[in-house]
């Protein structure tokens, strides 16, 4: 159960203080709740609500890594979506990639297949301990008719044929998030959502904890720790900065953006395409439909709402149409926009950061116990939460070993996300199951219900009928059926299409 209880929070120390509850966030809550340490989470918004929510919902191995032989990521991105498939096989799935092939650079079947036999040989651990519906098998070389079977509408002029090999899919990313939160909490964390950092508390130069604001109740929270870790993603360098000083390299922005398209899949893989001198892209079934991205580009805006201009939005749909004729998608196709921040290697660019930027405040004349992290990739956030969390430690002895706390039965909110769930029940069984879904996962408003606890409003052409359900039940004639801020969903309704 996540129990959001600011009074047990305020009543005892802690060995850590989280602070922000997006995916590198959630996982150090966990490793550090595994390891036995006391610790409390806590999110301005909601658990999952920005750039870790608006992701592709890809779990990427390191079949791109291959390409400059950096053998260090291929091996952590194979081994922690390794980690995800051990641990939460009832929430990913295998997914089939496919590639056209058309025979430029590395583009060629023969070059292809060696990558392949690589990419099988040094992940032969892949499967290791892991389910057999989440088995990965190796990857190969289609003819162009196997292609063209695969993905009919392939632009034949030059095929050659195909590359196929398999990552991993999270359907339902937020839902994945939660469970690992869930699993923090019977670990014994705490997680706290609408409370915002406020004051870093130091003493002789050495962190005492945090004030911090209940945007619920109003009221001043006193957490008491050592150790303060600032996750907050796009919102890092401003907390930095107020808590220490203005940090450049802790993030430096830039944006990314997928789309939900209303168009059926051209293919039961995942596409990787590319428009001539262009960036490549992945299109994948989302119940089905088409998630299409990723879209990057500069950003010099406000970090609070992140979205593409228009321009932007054309360009990206125009790559898609010039890398797959025949999609002819436009502005009317877009379902919903998932936009985040991403760090950046310089001011202005939109080239990636290749590593986690991890800065220890009190090496450099900061406040002792202070740390900051943020990080690049949803696929390896545990396990760069771990080694940010053992730099911590390592001046106390280092991290304590993991405890016996193996994750719990997954809560009923994962079954809940069947998208016909709330118009196949009873008025009276949907009410129960809402009731208990609030009280254990500590719903606050309605679109953390709707967009972050299920995934109800992205299912096109059920998003309607499901949202007015929703708001008959918790509106109806008995008052303590939710606390649920109904007029939530309005600004969710106005945000589907931004």
């Amino acid at each position: 159960m996540i129990r959001r209880d600011p009074e047990l929070a305020v009543s005892r120390p802690h060995d850590l203080i989280v602070i922000g509850a997006g995916i590198y966030g959630v996982a150090m809550t966990l490793e550090a709740a595994r390891r036995g340490l006391k610790v409390v989470l806590i999110e301005r918004d909601d658990f999952g609500g920005a750039t870790s929510w608006n992701s592709l919902r890809i779990l990427h191995g390191g079949l791109r890594y291959l390409q400059t032989l950096d053998l260090p990521r291929f091996f952590e991105s194979v081994g922690e979506r390794r980690w995800f498939c051990r641990h939460f096989p009832e929430l990913v799935a295998p997914l089939p990639c496919l590639m056209p092939l058309y025979g430029r650079g590395m583009k060629r079947p023969s070059v292809f297949r060696v990558a392949l036999k690589m990419n099988d040989t040094l992940s032969f651990r892949r499967n290791a301990g892991v389910a057999a519906e989440c088995h990965l098998p190796g990857g190969r070389v289609l003819s162009a008719q196997q292609t063209l079977n695969r993905y009919p509408a392939v632009p034949r002029d030059g095929l050659q044929g195909g590359g196929l090999w398999y990552d991993v899919v999270m359907p339902n990313s937020q839902r994945v998030l939660i469970e690992m939160l869930h699993w923090a909490c019977t670990a014994g964390a705490i997680a706290l959502n609408y409370v915002s950092a406020e004051e870093l508390r130091v003493q002789h130069g050495a962190v005492q904890g945090i004030e911090a604001l209940d945007r619920i109740s109003g009221q001043t929270l006193r957490l008491e720790a050592p150790v303060v870790y600032n996750c907050t993603g796009p919102w890092s360098r401003a907390l930095g900065q107020r808590f220490d000083r203005d940090l450049p390299t802790l993030f430096e922005p830039s944006l990314a953006f997928n789309v939900l398209l209303d168009r059926e899949p051209l293919s039961d893989a995942a596409l990787a395409v590319e428009p001539p001198g262009g960036p490549m892209y992945f299109m994948h079934p989302f119940h089905g439909r088409i998630f299409a991205g990723t879209s990057h580009w500069p950003w010099s805006g406000d970090v609070d709402r992140p979205q593409p201009t228009e321009a932007q939005l054309d360009s990206f749909l125009g790559d898609l149409n010039r890398a797959a004729p025949g999609l002819n998608v436009t502005r009317d196709h877009v379902l919903r926009v998932f936009a985040g921040l991403l760090p950046s290697r310089r001011p202005g660019s939109k080239e990636l950061a290749v590593r986690e930027a991890l800065h220890d405040h009190g090496r450099h004349g900061g406040p002792q116990g202070l740390f900051s992290l943020s990080g690049v990739k949803y696929t390896t956030a545990r396990r760069v939460a771990e080694e940010a969390l053992a730099q911590a430690w390592r001046s106390r002895g280092g991290l304590p070993a993991y405890g016996r706390v193996p994750r719990p039965t997954p809560s009923e909110g994962v079954a809940l996300n069947d998208p016909r769930w709330p118009l196949d029940r009873s008025r009276a069984q949907a009410t129960a199951a809402l009731r208990d879904l609030v009280d254990q996962e500590a719903v606050m408003a309605l679109d953390d219900l709707l967009l972050r606890r299920t995934d109800w409003l992205t299912h096109p052409g059920q998003s309607e009928p499901i949202a007015a359900e929703i708001r008959q039940i918790l509106s109806g004639p008995d008052p303590s059926a939710s606390h649920l801020v109904l007029h939530a969903l309005d600004d969710v309704r106005a945000d589907r299409k931004r």
